[in-house]
């Protein structure tokens, strides 16, 4: 990575100090899985017309690399499911300033664009994989095909991107006995790995959140038996608290939204599909980037408003796991 000693003065600061330098933009709520912390089975999705256009998208995502943002994550839903989204990654790939520019995938469509990933200038992939038993992945996803994944993943890793990660959601009596089969794999394949507490967004049937949550120090006592972890001070830029395994090149991290709140060194904001920009993933706190995208082609305009957004970018979230969720929104529309 970069070294950060070199990076431009943030002009994007929030009312804590905190500069943000980090900007996830889903390109869509579509996805061919219905996973089952993600969303309802019978979901009902935007508008097309609704979404921002892919040249919004790039527009947008200029205006945040000008303003110091040197890291962008294009999410979804499944973004390899938006049609001409290669045009996203190839204009984005090309901004100078832009240091990291990565995917979160849900891994079906990667036999067909992984190449042309690495081509448009992806840096990154994060692989969603949350089991290695094809009848659990077919439970977890309710429409998944493991194979289409592990294809995926067999591609990705021939187009030699710098670094592939897995992200596993880990649910009690769902696929919390695998944490140790993962890391195995994940070594195996000289990837790294991430594992993520359920965050409680969007009601999704009669999941029970607060039955099947498993926290990272859960995880983590399941992982001693096998494997020895060191801490390490590394980062990517994101949320995962990493550690190492002694002589492995793989790096196992941590997101724990509950059990370890990282909010008071939050450097990120997102951008939903239809244009919203949220300052936390927890909080409602929002600017409608669309009305200003549409409403003036005025570049200084587009700028300020994000200057302006960082005044409500709050302290921090308030997940929890026992009350009905207060962010209606699924992780879908948010983007991951």
């Amino acid at each position: 990575m970069p070294d950060n000693q070199n990076k431009p003065a943030a002009e994007l600061v929030d009312r804590f100090g905190r500069e943000v330098r980090y900007l996830r933009i889903s390109v869509t709520d579509r996805c061919d899985l219905r996973c089952v912390y993600c969303m309802a089975e019978d979901m009902t999705f935007l508008p097309r017309s609704s979404l921002l256009s892919l040249e919004e998208v790039v527009r947008i995502g200029s205006a945040f690399v000008a303003l110091g943002v040197n890291k962008i994550r294009i999410t979804g839903g499944e973004p390899l499911h938006r049609r001409d989204i290669l045009k996203v990654f190839r204009e984005l790939g090309a901004l100078d300033g832009l240091e990291d520019l990565t995917l979160t995938t849900n891994g079906t469509q990667l036999d067909r664009f992984a190449d042309s990933l690495r081509d448009a200038g992806v840096h990154r992939l994060n692989v969603s994989l949350d089991t290695l038993r094809e009848d659990r992945y077919a439970t977890i996803t309710r429409t998944g095909k493991f194979d289409r994944v592990m294809r995926g993943l067999d591609a990705a890793q021939a187009a030699g991107f710098d670094r592939i990660k897995l992200n596993a959601v880990i649910l009690k009596h769902r696929n919390h006995d695998e944490v140790c089969d993962l890391v195995e794999f994940a070594v195996e394949r000289g990837f790294d790995i991430s594992f993520i507490e359920e965050m409680p967004l969007g009601v999704v049937g009669d999941h029970d959140r607060a039955a099947s949550f498993y926290s990272s120090e859960q995880i983590r006592r399941d992982l001693a038996q096998r494997f020895e972890l060191i801490p390490t001070t590394e980062s990517t830029g994101g949320p995962s608290r990493y550690f190492r395994i002694p002589d492995v090149a793989s790096r196992v991290g941590f997101i724990s939204p509950h059990s370890h709140n990282f909010c008071d060194q939050c450097n990120r904001v997102r951008l939903t599909s239809e244009g919203r920009l949220l300052l936390c993933l927890g909080q409602e706190h929002s600017v409608d980037l669309r009305e200003v995208v549409r409403s003036s082609a005025d570049e200084a305009v587009l700028r300020q408003a994000l200057v302006d957004a960082m005044a409500i970018k709050p302290k921090g979230h308030d997940f929890d796991l026992q009350a009905q969720p207060v962010i209606f929104r699924h992780m879908n529309h948010t983007g991951g």
